[in-house]
């Protein structure tokens, strides 16, 4: 496909092309993510100031903005050095001042000469009973007066910017705004009754009033839907191109499943059952299978991925299972073992700590098709890491891969099927947003014998007595994690409290029964810390929030969590479930400092009421925001200008039906609404998208 079409070409000329924007500017509206006049044209207003006119200040209780026609009456310079200039005027009933320090003469001579009718708009104050006004945001003639809008919008500033010199730019933006084909399916027009997209635009800069602010109002809703749609858009063009890859048929035969659902003490849960059908089908189409497997914690995802590994031996294949850490890569291959015991099936692992002839032996046993399943670190897709017959890719995804390295994991295999693995219950309209380009199987049962954790919250001028009761519970042969604070983005400030605490518990409760793993330990010192607690050696284990992810130790049946109120909701419930993993009935203690905010209060009641990770999930967006959840920086959710995850997830999912029935009916953009949805896409930005039509 050609380059952007040149309707869009003004859209993205250099911001000096605007009024009022010069070289020493131009920088300076980068700080607001603004390079092109698109950006500029994305930037909406945040607020505005009423600034219809009014016929006098008389009867307007003050401090109030307002904007009057008013006769000069008389110049009163400085009477001394600071003093300010005043300028006596009177509206239709009352004289009130007008006043400016470090005003120059001139200027007010020419502006304001006495006799002259003028329109003045600014804060109204009293001082000493009298009313003035200083320095006005506008002094207009008549003939003027016609360019104040009756409500100003207000934008977002950055140092050096100024209202007055990025409206100045705005209004050049919006005459450069082209007449663009409809993109969106005429029926979602019509039923929400949305406005074209160059009027919209020009709406949403021109409101009348704070109600116009809203984002349900028809004109932002649209340009949002734009955004979700363009995004979607990308996401199923990715999806389309992975399964456009020719797939491979990976049917198993059902024997070594079989075999392990009968050795089994329990039964499967029904969504158990429902996510391993979707992926053994998907595995036994002819298209690469792409899927997102989403489970709360101890929800028996581990059984589902063991059951479509199987598959993909029974098939004469190999799979690989890839987790973010050598400690959850050796507790994968632990659990494993017990549900493998009979079969004729090789399992083994590779990290980045297999060197020389294990690394050697290892590779050589995958290559020639030995290892039958192969479970690690990112070691797995090094260079020199090669599989006989790589079927099955799981990633097991705490770490949260973008679309780009997922489409990247495959290529170790002809035509590897991908699994991706959350432990996250991750909000609808996120998940939509983050995967959108994967099918979505989801367990939301959890199998029989998994006990509820009693969940209360106690206040740290209580922490004596707690410390008494983890050494009551440690004589009676209980494990006990001890979560310390996290410190707002400082790794050495998190240490020292956990080293703080460690020293303190061990004088307490007896130096050899506490342990301690933090981020910064070398990794053989964590593996061997968190082995020291899971076989039992240390009892008590403090540790920063390294064991939120994936750690399985059954025997641990309390959770203290210092300073809870620090925590978002997920990681808080990450936490928590890393008790009420065996027989015993667990407790899971949140400490906080009071007095509590009224939004970390709502956390911790939360986190009280309900184990369901995915009710946990959608408060924590109502609380926190997408950004807060996902943890921007590495989540690979794209920063929408305009719409907002939380409050317009309906359009997300709307936005992903239209473009996937858009690209099944068009898969080509080749139609007149095809092409406008490419338009878009240039619009958006999203050239990689526009890349990917061009080669499928």
């Amino acid at each position: 496909m050609s380059g952007r079409p040149e309707i869009l070409f003004p859209l993205f000329g250099d911001m000096t092309g605007l009024p009022g924007v010069g070289p020493k500017t131009a920088p300076l509206y980068e700080n607001l993510g603004v390079a092109a006049p698109r950006d500029l044209l994305f930037l909406l207003p945040t607020g505005g100031t009423d600034r219809r006119l009014k016929p006098e200040i008389r009867g307007i209780p003050l401090p109030a903005t307002l904007t009057v026609g008013v006769e000069v009456l008389r110049h009163m310079p400085p009477s001394g050095k600071g003093r300010p200039f005043r300028v006596q005027v009177r509206d239709a009933s009352t004289e009130f001042l007008l006043v400016w320090f470090h005003a120059r003469a001139d200027w007010i001579q020419r502006n304001l000469p006495i006799g002259a009718r003028r329109i003045v708009s600014g804060k109204v104050e009293l001082f000493d009973n009298v009313a003035q006004m200083v320095h006005p945001d506008h002094v207009l003639s008549a003939e003027t007066a016609d360019h104040l809008p009756p409500f100003e919008p207000h934008y977002p500033l950055t140092a050096g910017l100024t209202l007055k010199g990025l409206t100045k730019a705005m209004a050049g933006a919006l005459e450069r705004l082209p007449v663009l084909p409809e993109w969106i399916e005429r029926s979602i027009v019509d039923e929400h009754k949305w406005p074209d997209w160059r009027s919209a635009v020009q709406r949403a800069h021109a409101p009348e009033d704070v109600s116009d602010l809203a984002d349900t109002t028809a004109e932002r809703q649209r340009l949002a839907y734009d955004e979700f749609f363009a995004h979607q858009l990308t996401l199923a063009l990715a999806r389309a191109q992975v399964r456009r890859k020719p797939g491979r048929a990976t049917s198993g035969t059902g024997a070594l499943s079989r075999a392990v659902l009968s050795a089994l003490p329990y039964a499967p849960t029904g969504a158990q059952s429902r996510a391993v059908k979707e992926i053994t089908s998907d595995m036994a189409a002819e298209f690469r299978m792409n899927r997102l497997l989403q489970g709360d914690v101890g929800s028996g995802k581990t059984l589902v991925a063991f059951l479509a590994m199987l598959a993909a031996v029974e098939a004469g294949g190999q799979a690989a299972f890839m987790a973010p850490t050598g400690i959850l890569a050796q507790q994968h291959l632990e659990a494993l073992g017990p549900l493998a015991a009979g079969l004729d099936l090789r399992i083994d692992s590779l990290t980045g700590r297999d060197k020389g002839s294990v690394r050697a032996a290892k590779l050589s046993a995958l290559a020639d098709g030995t290892t039958d399943i192969l479970i690690g670190t990112h070691a797995l897709f090094q260079k020199d890491v090669a599989f006989d017959d790589l079927r099955l890719a799981i990633i097991d995804e705490q770490h949260r891969f973008g679309v780009r390295e997922r489409m990247s994991l495959g290529q170790k295999g002809a035509a590897a099927d991908i699994l991706v693995m959350t432990a996250t219950p991750i909000p609808r309209s996120l998940s939509l947003a983050q995967y959108g380009d994967m099918d979505l199987s989801i367990l939301d049962e959890k199998p029989p014998g998994r006990k509820p954790v009693e969940t209360r919250l106690v206040s740290a001028g209580r922490l004596d007595e707690v410390v008494a009761r983890i050494g009551a519970a440690l004589d009676q042969g209980r494990q006990v994690y001890w979560v310390c604070p996290l410190v707002e983005e400082s790794e050495v400030v998190d240490l020292a409290a956990a080293e703080d605490r460690y020293r303190a518990l061990r004088v307490a409760l007896g130096a050899e029964r506490v342990g301690l793993i933090h981020g910064r330990l070398p990794p053989a010192e964590k593996d061997a810390a968190m082995a020291d607690f899971a076989e039992g050696r240390t009892r008590l284990l403090v540790a920063t929030t390294v064991i939120e992810v994936g750690v399985n130790v059954p025997s641990a049946t309390i959770m203290v969590i210092e300073q809870a109120e620090h925590f978002g909701l997920s990681a808080l419930h990450q936490l928590r479930g890393r008790v009420g993993r065996g027989a015993d009935s667990s407790t899971c203690l949140l400490m906080y400092a009071p007095p509590l905010g009224e939004t970390a209060r709502a956390r911790l009641e939360i986190m009280r009421e309900t184990e369901d990770g995915f009710r946990i999930a959608e408060e924590d967006l109502r609380l926190r925001g997408a950004g807060d959840v996902l943890g921007l920086a590495q989540s690979g959710l794209p920063r929408f200008r305009v719409a907002d995850l939380e409050r317009q997830a309906g359009l997300m999912e709307l936005a992903q039906r239209d473009a996937r029935l858009l690209l099944e009916r068009d898969p080509k953009l080749a139609s007149d609404r095809g092409r406008a949805a490419r338009t878009l896409l240039w619009l958006m930005g999203r050239d990689e998208a526009i890349r990917l039509i061009s080669v499928g």
